[in-house]
């Protein structure tokens, strides 16, 4: 009890405060529809932007403020935090147990501990970041140049850079030599040989939708899922050609999704509220299976690929915050991010 009081007293020194709220799924049946299961609270300070499970350490990763949280992905409880690492997003190496962040510079610590192995200098602006499972390679991504930086996942070591043409946001790998990117500012999206580390191909959105921030991708088809914020509609592509297939409407605000193959189903987490499904019937049949309310500010998602469930994360505000307008600019709205507030925590499931 004494040890359990000394860690409580721990995070109220540090302004924090941990609730968790379980609801147990009844079955796991494709005609249930989905809801939140589980959700947890963590109050603390600072901006929040992509949420990362590593499905084989069982640890989810959100990176606020200038720490990256790591919680316990089976009961959502904090196991611990990389320090002075003020980032976008994660990514893990799970064959050398290696995580990294997109901050500047980079910073690499070792997946299983949590211990800090060293920092990485970088240029451009670090903000989404991939690992690519074949080259065991990590793509750190730049809104400026160099557009994506090339990191080896066992030392950590820089291999090179490229140019991609365009502002990236989310990249998905089909672990057979290809990196798909979408370039928010091009209406498009880039083909990586990993290999060779270079651009070989782009594939225009032909107007169909524009600012694509959220990708998913079905390997096994070779379907691409471009989920777009003007208008919001994801469009669905060819992964070999570009040939874009259908579109379907999305929630709004859309800036990740993420594709389960176990159910054949895409999802795309919305700033409204919102997490669309897609359902795949088949390579060339597309549907929108259904829209789950989360909430208000939960525009990031990952896969909890063991229990088939998806992870959002969102912010609240203080009791007593007036809320923002309706028109509010994306820097006031980042500068009100920045202040105290509860991260939530939501698993999606059945």
């Amino acid at each position: 009890m004494k040890n359990l009081n000394r860690f409580l007293f721990s995070l109220l020194a540090a302004g924090t405060v941990f609730s968790a709220v379980s609801i147990f799924a009844q079955g796991d049946s494709a005609g249930t529809p989905y809801r939140i299961v589980n959700s947890a609270q963590l109050m603390g300070v600072g901006r929040i932007d992509y949420v990362y499970a590593d499905n084989d350490g069982r640890k989810l990763y959100v990176p606020r403020g200038n720490a990256v949280l790591a919680f316990d992905m089976d009961t959502l409880k904090l196991a611990g935090s990389i320090t002075n690492a003020q980032a976008h997003g994660v990514a893990v190496d799970p064959q050398a147990h290696h995580g990294f962040c997109s901050s500047k510079p980079v910073v690499m610590w070792d997946s299983q501990t949590l211990e800090k192995i060293k920092t990485i200098d970088v240029q451009g602006g670090p903000d989404a970041i991939a690992f690519e499972p074949l080259t065991e390679h990590v793509f750190v991504l730049s809104h400026s140049e160099p557009n994506a930086t090339v990191l080896d996942g066992k030392d950590g070591s820089i291999l090179g850079t490229i140019d991609l043409g365009g502002q990236p946001e989310q990249a998905v790998s089909d672990e057979n030599g290809h990196l798909y990117i979408n370039l928010e500012n091009k209406d498009s999206i880039a083909v990586v040989d990993v290999k060779a580390m270079k651009l070989i191909a782009t594939y225009s959105l032909g107007g169909k939708g524009g600012g694509p921030a959220g990708l998913a991708l079905d390997a096994k088809n070779h379907v691409l899922f471009s989920f777009c914020a003007e208008p919001n509609v994801v469009v669905i592509l060819n992964a070999d050609d570009g040939k874009i297939l259908t579109t379907l409407p999305i929630g709004n605000g859309n800036d990740s999704a993420t594709f389960n193959p176990a159910t054949m189903e895409a999802f795309g987490s919305q700033r409204d509220g919102t997490l669309t499904v897609i359902k795949e019937t088949s390579p060339t049949a597309f549907e929108v299976e259904q829209t789950v309310q989360t909430k208000e500010g939960a525009k990031t998602c990952t896969l909890d690929t063991k229990k088939n469930q998806v992870i959002v994360i969102t912010l609240e505000r203080p009791a007593g915050t007036p809320k923002p307008p309706a028109n509010e600019d994306r820097a006031a709205r980042r500068k009100r991010a920045s202040g105290p507030g509860l991260l939530d925590i939501l698993v999606i499931g059945r």
